[in-house]
């Protein structure tokens, strides 16, 4: 297959995996070739394509349909080119597979994977189990990845050096992407994910297998509550005294309510770590609300520096994929 080709099946399928609701579908000179549709039908709906599991069944019955509308809609000659068999084949398991009801869809997780075109390597991916609906106890939202958190790997993807041969600390983790993210791929000497949810606690194990962790002595797990200090329990001291050299959060400024307690953490944090580097990454879908952040830094003597990255445009993104139409804002914080 021409690479021409091959790039946008690759976009397809990668937006597939991601559970994107937009996706970029081959163009009809190459949808309706048996090469391209065999290619699709083998990495996304073939059995056994996607050990991980399956998406949800309505999302996996959605694209198969527009696929193969696509595909009719690309053939000029029936003689020449047709719609694979295969691909008829699943759609006509899909349609007589029972649908979950809605309140069960509702809590169930789903397998996302998030493919890292930045990173050295064809096959560089993270993979977790999402609910991108559920609202997990307390009303954290840590059971989906967003979209700050995603623009933060990109600029950990593009420079490495922050976080290699490093001690990371991630604040209000969920479902751990950065924190996976930096130890699969990015070198660092170990990172902790943290976050105050026991639920989201809960669910980051399960992503840690996805990633083939569970067992790795780089990353572990810390129930975090921001505003409470940083003081050891079963180990004398915090961290059990153990270095610590980046913290990373993402999208964890959007409530102003945990601001001040937040705050409060990053400054026990300097406290603790006088050298530590903290970058900040926010989605700003409420100026007002940064503006809190930034007002309760300044009163407690923390200077906010932002950090030069441009979200890359929709149609140039090739994995992981996220809104361009939103500022994402980057910040370093410190100690002044």
């Amino acid at each position: 297959m021409e690479a021409s080709v091959q790039k946008q099946v690759d976009r397809f399928c990668r937006q597939y995996l991601q559970l994107e609701q937009t996706l970029n579908y081959p163009e009809p000179q190459y949808i309706r070739r048996s090469d391209v549709q065999d290619a699709i039908y083998q990495r996304l709906f073939a059995e056994g394509a996607l050990p991980g599991g399956s998406p949800p069944l309505r999302y996996q019955l959605r694209v198969l349909k527009e696929l193969i509308s696509r595909i009719e809609a690309s053939i000029e000659d029936w003689d020449e080119h047709g719609v694979s068999d295969c691909l008829m084949s699943s759609l006509s398991v899909l349609f007589s597979t029972p649908a979950p009801n809605e309140n069960d869809a509702v809590q169930q997780k789903y397998p996302v994977v998030y493919h890292l075109a930045s990173l050295p390597g064809h096959e560089a991916h993270i993979d977790l189990f999402e609910n991108r609906a559920l609202i997990a106890a307390g009303g954290t939202t840590g059971l989906r990845t967003w979209e700050a958190a995603l623009h933060l790997g990109q600029l950990l993807c593009h420079g490495p050096s922050i976080v290699s041969g490093k001690r990371v600390l991630e604040l209000g983790a969920g479902t751990g992407y950065l924190s996976i993210l930096c130890v699969k791929y990015l070198g660092a000497t170990h990172a902790i994910a943290s976050d105050g949810s026991d639920d989201v606690i809960n669910n980051l194990p399960e992503n840690l297998s996805l990633n083939q962790l569970q067992d790795s002595s780089a990353i572990s797990l810390m129930k975090l509550e921001w505003g409470h200090a940083l003081v050891g329990s079963e180990e004398k001291r915090w961290n059990g005294g153990r270095p610590l050299d980046v913290v990373l959060g993402a999208d964890i400024t959007f409530d102003p309510s945990v601001i001040p307690d937040l705050v409060s953490t990053l400054l026990d944090l300097f406290s603790l770590y006088p050298h530590v580097e903290v970058i900040i990454a926010a989605t700003q879908r409420n100026l007002q609300t940064f503006h809190v952040f930034l007002e309760r830094c300044m009163g407690e003597g923390l200077r906010v520096e932002d950090v030069s990255f441009e979200i890359p445009p929709r149609d140039q993104q090739e994995g992981p994929f996220y809104n361009d139409q939103v500022a994402i804002r980057i910040c370093k914080v410190s100690k002044s």
